[in-house]
Order: C-alpha cells, then structure tokens, then sequence
C-alpha cells in the first residue's frame, strides 16, 4: 500500500472532524536518539507521549527541548510492554500509533499507519516481509525466531501475519479497549497481535522497513525474550486467558 502523506495531511485538513492522533514512545537512555525521531514526527500527530523507564541521562529534558509540546509520563513498572500499557491508558487520540524511539523506526511512515484505520481496519500491523518493507537490523537467529514464532502464530489461530514481532503498529483507540493487555516485556507485540485476532478485529498490514538502532544498546535479550514470546503464545492458545 503506498500512501501519500501530502494526500493523507490533505484529507485530515479539509475535514474538521477528523480523528486526533496519538503518538507513544517508550524511552530509556534514548538522549542521542531522540533527536533523530521527534522532529520527524508528522504533523498529523496532535498528542506526543514519551513513557520514560526511569532514564539517568538526558532523555526528559531534550524532549521537551525538542518537542515543547510533548507529554512525559513515568512508567508504573519495567519492560517495554509495561510503558505502552501505561501510554494505550493516557492516550486521548481516537486514533493511537506506538513506535520505538532509538531511530529504527521512520516517523514519516505514521501516515501509511493511518490511512487503512481511516478505511475502516481496527489496526494496522507494519511489516518487514512485505514487498516495500525491509531491515538492517536483524541477525540470522532473531530472522529465525521471528519465522518460527510467525508460523507457530499462523498455525495456531488460522491467521495471514507477515510478520509478528515488529513494534511499528496503529489501532483505533476502541479497538485497543476490547483487548485485555497484560504483557511486561517484549512479548506484548504478540500478545497485541493474538488478542486482536480473538476479538475478531479488522487487522491488515502495511510495508516497513526497519533501520539499525541509531545510538546505543537496546534491552532486547533474544533467548529470554523468545521463550516468553513461546509461552505467550501457548498461554493465549491453550491458556484461559481473557481478551
């Protein structure tokens, strides 16, 4: 799907009851990157939340340098599911949109997020596997675990995903309510992308392309990580788990 952002800002423009958009970005120790991202962030967007992890460095204040405007919350917990759930809870947009704030993740591409939410799709899934997308930022084993934990996905609850644990995503703030969210870390992408497709959701995806963290190192522990992505999955299959 290739959209147009001027084409996009237009529609959004001549309509006056075009729906708010929020923006959440989980952050910690993110000061050299940030300046890479919230700049970029489009027009489009009318609330930006940052969800600290409790930061040592500059994170807070460079944000607000960088983007007066911007609401800081501090996460209730740890982990990156922990601070989204704490945005997905502030968020006042209809619509809402999450991205990572260490660069990898085109701020320009938001619109391409929205424009399937505004033809009716409850969320919007980008993806790294579909013609247009793409990465630089992942080794052969996480390329492999990615495929094992999509495929798992695909076979347990008969969906279509190209993708699975990829963080770029945009729902419509309904849609989020009808999902019961519980996940800490990492795993809540899959988490998210199960528990939509049991509440019969309208899910589609759009291309991608993720880039090669910016500036630092990212919490992400790949064999811990994975096996809570399994059990995940398995609780969500087999579990009694509620939406």
């Amino acid at each position: 799907m290739n959209i147009d952002l001027k084409e996009t800002t237009s529609l959004i423009n001549s309509d006056k009851q075009f729906p708010k958009i929020t923006a959440i970005i989980p952050a910690k120790n993110e000061e050299k990157n940030l300046p890479f991202v919230l700049p970029k962030i489009p027009s489009i967007v009318n609330e930006l939340i940052l969800i600290d992890g409790l930061s040592s460095d500059r994170t807070n204040e460079l944000a607000r340098e960088l983007r007066p405007d911007i609401k800081i919350l501090k996460q209730t917990g740890r982990g990156k599911g922990n601070a989204l759930r704490c945005g997905f809870q502030k968020a006042s947009g209809d619509l809402v949109v999450m991205l990572d704030a260490d660069g990898s993740m085109d701020p320009a591409e938001i619109p391409g997020l929205i424009e399937p939410l505004l033809k009716g799709f409850d969320v919007v899934k980008g993806s790294r596997f579909l013609p247009g997308g793409g990465t630089s930022d992942m080794e052969r084993h996480r390329r492999l675990g990615n495929k094992i934990f999509l495929t798992m996905v695909n076979l347990l609850f008969k969906s279509k995903y190209s993708d699975l644990c990829y963080g770029y995503m945009a729902f419509k703030k309904e849609a989020l309510q009808k999902i019961n969210i519980v996940s800490d870390g990492f795993e809540i992408e899959t988490e998210i992308n199960v528990k939509v497709l049991k509440a019969g959701l309208k899910v589609t995806e759009v291309p991608s392309f993720e880039k090669k963290r910016l500036n630092g190192n990212g919490s992400l522990r790949c064999w811990q990580d994975g096996r809570r992505i399994i059990s995940t999955i398995f609780k969500l299959r087999f579990g009694r788990s509620p939406i």
